[in-house]
């Protein structure tokens, strides 16, 4: 247990910047998964769920939560299954 005031206070951020994290990444997740059974049932909203899961990788992206090189990786390979 830390001993100085800013460590404690820190320890709290952080605690809440995880929580911000994690959900931020898994709704990223949950939007690729959208959109990839979209694609593989032929539904016409395909369109649509690939433009939320394209904004949800780059938030997540400009955010830090994922690389920018895995971001657009992503990106290429849900616009390969769109097209």
């Amino acid at each position: 247990m830390p001993n100085m005031i800013q460590t404690i206070k820190r320890q709290r951020q952080d605690v809440k910047k995880r929580a911000n994290n994690m959900s931020q990444r898994t709704s990223m997740r949950s939007a690729k998964k959208k959109f990839l059974l979209a694609v593989e049932k032929n539904e016409g909203n395909a369109q649509d769920l690939y433009v939320q899961a394209v904004r949800a990788i780059d938030k997540a992206a400009g955010k830090g939560l994922i690389h920018p090189n895995k971001a657009a990786r992503d990106k290429s390979r849900l616009s390969k299954k769109l097209a």
